[in-house]
């Protein structure tokens, strides 16, 4: 049992012995002359041990103290420097506050004594202002700037200096805006020519000659040009306006100098010239004879469509019919008249046939003989009134074919009507312009066939009726030679 507790009471001890160094290793580092505790081997040992142990522990809580001491010390440094920091900014921020103060009552009179001596240039300055930023955007769309680029743009910055109550313009300054605006007007009223770039529709960039006229139009290589006030440059019109004014334009600028010419001008100064290169042209309204023969659906290109094009082709199909009709019975007339003075009978006309078929029976009795000259004459009648019928059809088809396009396009409307409503006018303009266009077709087809068929007509009837005339004679004279009555 002795043995037991002896054993019991060595492990206790070892155990206490190493607590010390495991807590001193977690606390802190052990110093260089620290003691090293060895394994103790027998109790007088482990007693050693815990003896030097307990003396290293009290140095190391001795220096941990005196550490904590002099930290604190700095801290309440600290604090008292912070507190006095705090002091100084606040009678800081009291002085700048009373000085904040009185800058603001000197402020108020200095704004005082400043409105009184500018009196009305005050005014004065606020419609500055505004004259120069209109005058900014008025240059900008200018036709002039074109030729003088560039010169508004010290009127921004002009019109932001009098937005200021701080600064004022200077004598300089308006006296140049009323210079700009003094040539503003006056190159308004002139025609000038000078060198510029043309932007093209491809990109690429010409170098020529440009003539403004005035700020209503500019033209380059015998066409109207168009300002660009976003990219200020001179391009090409998508389309130019119908020929006439392109016949103007290129008069102006090939004319001498003090030449009186006409020309198309645009005091909209280019609203006008954008809405007339956006009408459609005559080939627009009507479509292409092709779409005729090319198109497979029910609509084309064009505002008349199909049946526009169908009209159409109608049209140039009858009125070649009728001057065809028209030279070929002139023709025949010609002959048949020349034949009435001529008692030879001539196979290449109408008249001289039938005569010949008078001298092939001038010995068959009256009756046989009415019959070969009306036989005669039936069978020149088809080739003098050949395709007159077809004339008169083409000539009552057409405003027939107008109306069935009208009727189209007004289905086409009211479709667009169900399908879009009524608010947008655009919906509807194919239908009615459709509508409208074909009804136009079939009554300018109809108008000239219809005159021409009752020409050709007429024609072919005076040739007829001379050819029947001269028949009648023929009976007549051979009745009264063989004593014969007539039938």
């Amino acid at each position: 049992m002795r043995i037991i507790m002896k054993s019991k009471t060595l492990l206790l001890a070892a155990l206490l012995a190493l607590a010390p160094q495991a807590i001193a290793e977690e606390a802190a580092p052990t110093a260089a002359n620290d003691l090293v505790v060895n394994e103790a081997n027998s109790l007088d040992e482990l007693l050693q041990n815990v003896e030097d142990r307990r003396v290293v522990e009290s140095r190391e809580h001795t220096a941990r103290e005196r550490r904590f001491t002099q930290e604190k010390d700095n801290q309440q440094r600290l604090l008292n420097d912070a507190e006095a920091e705090r002091t100084r900014e606040e009678r800081r921020s009291d002085r700048l506050e009373t000085q904040f103060e009185e800058n603001e009552i000197r402020i108020g009179d200095l704004t005082e004594q400043l409105d009184k001596r500018l009196g009305s240039l005050r005014e004065l300055f606020g419609v500055l202002q505004q004259v120069a930023g209109d005058t900014r955007g008025l240059f900008e769309a200018s036709l002039i700037s074109s030729q003088y680029p560039n010169r508004g743009d010290w009127l921004g910055d002009l019109a932001k200096k009098m937005g200021t109550a701080s600064q004022l313009a200077t004598i300089n300054e308006m006296e140049e805006l009323w210079f700009e605006l003094q040539r503003e007007m006056t190159e308004s009223g002139k025609v000038s020519k000078f060198p510029g770039t043309i932007t093209k529709l491809s990109g690429d960039k010409v170098n020529t000659d440009i003539v403004r006229v005035g700020s209503y139009a500019l033209l380059g290589e015998g066409e109207y040009l168009q300002w660009d006030p976003d990219t200020q440059a001179i391009i090409e019109l998508a389309r130019q306006p119908t020929g006439r004014h392109v016949d103007t334009a290129e008069a102006v600028q090939t004319a001498a100098p003090g030449e009186i010419v006409e020309f198309s001008i645009d005091p909209l100064r280019g609203s006008l010239l954008a809405l007339l290169i956006q009408a459609a042209t005559l080939g627009e309204q009507v479509g292409s004879f092709g779409a005729v023969a090319e198109c497979y659906l029910p609509f084309c290109d064009g505002q008349g469509g199909t049946v526009g094009a169908i009209i159409i082709l109608g049209g140039v199909i009858g009125v070649l019919l009728a001057l065809e009709r028209l030279l070929t019975l002139s023709m025949v007339g010609a002959k048949v008249n020349s034949q009435r003075k001529n008692p030879t009978p001539s196979d290449d006309n109408p008249l001289g046939r039938v005569l010949k078929v008078y001298d092939e029976n001038k010995d068959v009795d009256v009756e046989t003989l009415e019959l070969k000259l009306g036989e005669a004459i039936l069978g020149e009648t088809p080739r003098l009134t050949r395709n007159i019928t077809l004339i008169q059809v083409i000539s009552v088809v057409a405003p027939l074919t107008g109306l069935l396009g009208t009727v189209i396009g007004m289905i086409e409307t009211f479709q667009a009507i169900t399908l879009f409503g009524a608010g947008d006018p655009k919906t509807m303009a194919s239908g009615i312009s459709k509508a409208l266009m074909t009804t136009v077709l079939g009554l300018c087809v109809a108008i000239p066939t219809t005159l021409l068929h009752a020409l050709v007509n007429a024609r072919s009837k005076s040739v007829i009726h001379v050819i029947e005339e001269q028949s009648a004679g023929i009976i007549a004279d051979h009745a009264e030679k063989s004593g014969q009555p007539l039938g």
